[in-house]
């Protein structure tokens, strides 16, 4: 015997047929966006303590000469520090707006503003982050067509704290990118 299948019907505003509110959509992403700028924000201040403490002295000394090695000594970590301190500033003065976003939001022209400030912050990240890292790689290998010799080999605890400090800061260019989407997700959902 056969039995006729009974249909089911599904009412749109039923249970089943519910979709997320976007208000909860958005909060979500607004509370993801200020965890990952804490992130970011403590990514680029662990980069810049490490890499403006680094210095070490050899024990030896010659007749002329101390052999130290300092970070002040290249300008390119100069610039790396003075990089991930103004990116770090800039994503702790961006808390509260993030905050703001949590609790409004509807806001759109801010986050315009906060994607755009985030893009120009990671475009100075990366280039921070970039030329240190280049010098850390001659720092370890040397460049024989340059006439430079690597010399990690004798500042082992130098070489080794500057290319960690490289870490958090690329950490943190890879979180800017990731708010930056968020926040295009953000908008789109408005």
């Amino acid at each position: 015997m056969k039995t006729a299948a009974s249909p089911v019907l599904v009412l749109e505003g039923s249970e089943a047929h519910k979709s997320i509110p976007k208000v909860r959509v958005s909060r979500v992403l607004s509370v993801l966006d200020f965890i990952l700028r804490v992130v970011a924000a403590l990514g680029t201040l662990a980069s810049a303590i490490a890499m403006g403490t680094s210095r070490q002295r050899l024990p030896f000394v010659s007749q002329f000469a101390r052999f130290k090695a300092n970070y002040k000594d290249l300008p390119t970590f100069t610039f790396f520090v003075i990089v991930n301190s103004i990116v770090c500033v800039y994503l702790v003065l961006s808390l509260p707006v993030s905050i703001v976003h949590i609790i409004w939001t509807g806001a759109v022209k801010s986050r315009i503003t906060l994607m755009i400030f985030d893009t120009a912050m990671m475009g100075l990240l990366t280039a921070g982050a970039s030329s240190a890292t280049a010098i850390v790689f001659l720092a370890h290998y040397g460049s024989s067509s340059a006439n430079w010799f690597p010399f990690c080999r004798q500042f082992n605890n130098f070489c080794e704290r500057i290319s960690g400090s490289l870490i958090g800061s690329f950490v943190a260019v890879v979180v800017i990118i990731v708010l930056i989407i968020l926040s295009s997700v953000a908008i789109s959902h408005r």
